[in-house]
């Protein structure tokens, strides 16, 4: 069997359904296999497009998500998704091609040493030198891209092992069992939970399993303890439950921090270090329970005093079913830092100014999407607002990045949602710099027929950096840009481009996209103001007077 064939064989194999690409003549035998192939192209308008959309569907599926490049510039645009996945825990397979390793005619030409380079970012790398180990190889990078922590894995596939024949084989597909958490450990836990008087629970990325969400909601209505999550925990409860005290949208001086800091018990279910840290320990302070898959990685900021290490979804029922409700539990601050959330964050949810603030837009679109419905996020200062303000009913209904933090991402991870969900509303929210990052991916999403809703908060600015620079008492220098004229841009893919003037204007305009088929952009002038006087000074100024 001709090698090319197999590789493309051993990938069906695996249940493969899309491979996202931008091919280059190092490809082309792996091209001509996967057109006889059950496997549905997606060819991409930039290798990131590519790769960010490989790590949306590992993210969203749990099974990896496969993207191709050649060898050189098309392996090195591949090292921000890499890493993205690498991060956000999302499994993902890359695949580069490299010039003929045993004889080429083209001495150094494009080539970079490729596996070396994916080292530090992936969970494994490596060039396939005899095409008898394609089927293995692929099998063990698959196993170890989905074995907890899920990330990203690499393999190089030369010109001529691709022409190559060889024997025609693939490997049966076996799952694996995560062990269960040690009893002992769940007895800590218990007596650590039973013990303190104000207990509070974290939920992080690595608890987003749908078995787990069941648990933990179980564990809160049980034990009656409140929780809050991480950026990327959001939803994994729905957020609407009268135990949900907010999201760790900043790193201090937040209403949330003060219930944190007021804790003597943090019970963190599948946050990790990668992640922003929604708290820092100090020696001395609150106690920890780290319930993970791994143990926790020391750092400075983070040294749990327990880890219960295993299986998330088994560790929490075991704990709800040892544990009992304390009667010198004492959660009547936790309620008045509730109460004090919910009167702050609707401030300004009816704010008709215009341009629009990012609390107005996060505010119309929970009002126009149903819970269902799913919002993905580029990386900018509006990020912080979604976090805090937007109420999740349900997991991986707000998507963003809180790892890598990539620009970028917004569009291709929002094409890929709409792939996989073609039943539900899908809204790309990106600022005017990120969306520019893989703005080309329009044309991508035109050619797929994809029917999705692009806003572009416009401040012609990196309004993330601005707001940064005022905090820091810096004047405003360096960061102010022009931009094109989307409207004219989207219609120029053959998307559909608005530009609303007011704010009765934005949500009739709002309305149509959502009920209408086809790519459609807003280009929504946003305001900003109020991000340094909120999120910089009267934050601060309100949880101290908690």
């Amino acid at each position: 069997m001709k090698a090319s064939d197999l590789f493309v064989k051993a990938l069906e194999n695996e249940g493969v359904e899309y491979i996202f690409a931008v091919p280059g003549e190092e490809n082309l035998d792996l091209l001509q296999s996967l057109k006889k192939s059950s496997i549905k192209l997606i060819l991409n308008r930039h290798e990131q497009g590519a790769g960010f959309m490989a790590a949306t569907y590992g993210r969203l599926t749990g099974k990896p998500g496969v993207c191709m490049a050649t060898l050189g510039p098309g392996a090195t645009n591949l090292v921000t998704p890499a890493a993205y996945a690498q991060l956000g825990g999302m499994p993902m397979m890359m695949i580069t091609g490299q010039k003929p390793i045993k004889k080429s005619k083209q001495a150094r030409f494009q080539i970079i040493d490729v596996v070396d380079m994916m080292r530090p970012i992936t969970k494994y790398t490596k060039q396939i030198v005899n095409s008898n180990n394609i089927a293995s190889q692929i099998r063990e990078v698959f196993r170890i891209a989905i074995e907890e922590k899920p990330g990203a894995v690499h393999l190089e596939f030369p010109e001529d092992i691709a022409q190559e024949d060889c024997e025609d084989m693939v490997f049966e597909v076996t799952g694996h069992i995560i062990p269960n958490p040690d009893e002992q450990a769940i007895d800590q836990a218990v007596k650590l939970v039973q013990d303190a008087k104000m207990p509070l629970l974290l939920i992080g990325a690595g608890a987003n399993r749908k078995v787990t969400c069941d648990a933990l909601k179980a564990f809160v209505d049980h034990t009656g303890i409140f929780f809050f999550n991480t950026q990327m925990g959001k939803g994994v409860i729905d957020e609407r439950h009268p135990q949900y005290l907010g999201t760790a949208a900043l790193s201090s001086n937040d209403f949330l921090h003060a219930a944190i800091d007021a804790s003597d018990l943090i019970i963190n279910v599948g946050h990790d270090v990668i992640e922003k840290p929604p708290f820092f320990m100090k020696q001395g302070g609150k106690k920890v329970i780290h319930i993970n898959f791994s143990p926790a990685e020391v750092d400075p900021v983070y040294f749990p005093q327990l880890n219960v290490v295993g299986d998330i979804t088994n560790a929490v029922r075991k704990i709800t079913s040892k544990i009992q409700k304390q009667g010198h539990w004492e959660f009547s601050f936790f309620e008045k830092v509730k109460n004090e959330v919910a009167s702050h964050l609707g401030k300004y949810f009816e704010d008709e100014r215009f341009p629009t603030l990012p609390q107005r837009l996060v505010n119309l679109l929970r009002k126009k999407l149903a819970s269902e419905d799913i919002i993905t996020l580029d990386n900018g200062v509006y990020k912080i607002w979604f976090a805090r303000n937007y109420t999740c009913h349900q997991p991986n209904t707000l998507l963003l990045d809180n790892a890598l933090a990539s620009m970028g991402a917004g569009l291709p991870s929002a094409m890929m949602v709409k792939m996989l969900n073609p039943n539900k509303r899908v809204v790309s929210v990106c600022g005017d710099g990120g969306f520019m990052m893989n703005s080309q991916e329009m044309e991508t999403a035109v050619r797929l027929n994809l029917n999705l809703t692009v806003i572009i908060l416009n401040d012609s600015a990196y309004g993330m950096i601005k707001w940064k620079q005022e905090d820091m008492g810096f004047e405003d220098f360096g960061l102010d840009y022009k931009n094109p004229d989307f409207v004219k841009y989207a219609e120029s893919y053959g998307a559909n481009g608005y530009r609303p003037s007011s704010d009765g204007d934005f949500q009739k305009i709002l309305d149509h996209c959502l009920n209408t088929d086809g790519v459609h952009l807003i280009d929504l002038p946003v305001d900003y103001s109020l991000n340094h006087p909120i999120l910089n000074v009267m934050l601060k100024e309100k949880v101290d007077k908690l």
